[in-house]
């Protein structure tokens, strides 16, 4: 015989898991760790003064 469930706390619980599944897919997506971010924002400021630096003054 098949095991009485509660159809209230399934439902709850499936829903649940589909949004901690988002959640995650959402982390990996676009999470990123605070060094990370500065990390990045470092060499992006790097690479824009090595590009002003070598800009030629034309006056």
């Amino acid at each position: 015989m098949a095991e009485v469930i509660n159809l209230r706390t399934a439902k709850k619980q499936a829903a649940r898991n589909a949004a901690r599944s988002q959640a995650d897919a959402n982390a990996a997506k676009f999470g990123r760790t605070k060094a990370e971010r500065e990390l990045e924002k470092a060499r992006a400021e790097k690479a824009a003064r090595a590009l002003d630096a070598h800009k030629r003054d034309t006056e």
